[in-house]
């Protein structure tokens, strides 16, 4: 793949006449200059282990060299060609209607008849923008919030201290268990019995 975007050897655009703009493809088929972050520059970071982390590199785009066609970066028409046409006819002559009975009315009380306003082009064209366009409804964030703190453990560390957390208060729920059937029948569970305690356990667990 060649690009015309950087200027060739000084000795070869001399000898063409004029600067020749040939150049191979950047690293890894990308069609734009190398835009890529230096490893001092990355900012964003990952956990490995430790307490540490360490500059989280990008992975590679899955599209790079591709062209991404128009229907992929705009919003199209959800419609059938037409249909849209015959809403804003309607619309169109709802407001003549409107405007034509002001005018009659105004004629009546003698005075003068109002002023149409008419929407301007920029203003219509922002407005076919808005309609076109489909944008998430943001979220109000609730003033009370604060982000978490970076732990600095990687995802097996904190993996490994939820299950010890969740062990514990298994434990802990058992334990309450197996002394309230103590309780209402003055000996310890066994066979069955234990199955429906660690039964209710889990389903204390799940909720």
């Amino acid at each position: 793949m060649v690009l015309c975007e950087a200027s060739d050897s000084e000795d070869k655009s001399k000898r063409l006449g004029f600067a020749a703009t040939i150049k191979t493809a950047q690293a890894g088929g990308r069609i734009r200059p190398e835009r890529k972050k230096t490893t001092p520059e990355i900012r964003r970071t990952r956990a490995v282990g430790g307490g540490k982390t360490e500059p989280s590199t990008y992975k590679p785009r899955k599209d790079i060299g591709q062209q991404r066609s128009s229907s992929e970066r705009q919003q199209q028409p959800e419609q059938e060609r037409g249909s849209a046409r015959e809403t804003q006819l309607a619309a169109a002559k709802a407001e003549r209607k409107k405007a034509a009975l002001a005018r009659i009315a105004a004629k009546k009380k003698g005075e003068s008849a109002p002023a149409e306003s008419q929407p301007k082009a920029k203003e219509a064209t922002k407005t076919a923008s808005k309609l076109l366009s489909k944008k998430a409804e943001k979220k109000p964030v609730s003033p009370n919030y604060t982000p978490a703190k970076a732990s600095g453990l990687s995802a097996k560390e904190r993996n490994k201290q939820t299950r010890e957390g969740e062990r514990y208060l298994r434990g802990i729920m058992k334990d309450q268990e197996v002394k309230k059937y103590k309780q209402a029948t003055g000996e310890a569970p066994k066979g069955k019995a234990m199955t429906k305690v660690l039964a209710h356990v889990q389903r204390r667990m799940s909720t």
